[in-house]
């Protein structure tokens, strides 16, 4: 399959939150997360929000065959030595062929193109336990789980260790 990562600019608002909600949809559907016990998911994800996470200096990448957007990840520098990975996201109809981990590679690429030591974190549903198991494959470690009073659901944090140019899962 021939495709591009390219960097989002503000034209690609609308592409990523269409991307981003339809997503999501069945992981808030898997755990009756509604707009009103949960409006930060990423499935009620709205333009603006989007456009904030710009405006602090997310940066938004979009994996598009030529023909049209499959999925998208965010960046976040939080400092010299930690990234956070976010709204990781690929079309349910294009799941299941490698997308989801050639966008974890392009972050854990451009985290390693900035810091020689560092950690690239994600926070998941701790419940999603194939979703844990994925990103353990990809070289992840499991941390920490916690309550967020705002969430009707657990957090489980996985992170991934870039040390000079080796990198593994701690």
């Amino acid at each position: 399959m021939n495709y591009t990562i390219r960097t989002c600019g503000w034209e690609d608002i609308d592409i990523l939150t269409g991307i981003i909600r339809a997503s999501f949809r069945d992981v808030a559907d898997r755990f009756s997360l509604t707009p009103e016990n949960c409006p930060r998911h990423p499935s009620n994800c709205i333009a603006e929000r989007v456009q904030g996470d710009m405006e602090r200096g997310v940066t938004y990448y979009v994996l598009d065959d030529g023909d049209e957007a499959l999925g998208c990840v965010a960046f976040e520098q939080a400092n010299i030595e930690e990234f956070y990975l976010e709204r990781l996201a690929v079309l349910p109809e294009r799941r299941r062929c490698g997308l989801g981990r050639v966008l974890v590679e392009h972050v854990l690429a451009q985290a390693r193109c900035v810091g020689n030591d560092c950690r690239v974190g994600i926070g998941i549903i701790a419940a999603q336990a194939e979703l844990k198991e994925w990103y353990r494959r990809i070289g992840f470690a499991e941390g920490e789980t916690k309550e967020f009073v705002h969430l009707p659901f657990l957090v489980t944090f996985l992170s991934y260790r870039i040390k000079g140019n080796i990198s593994d899962g701690v």
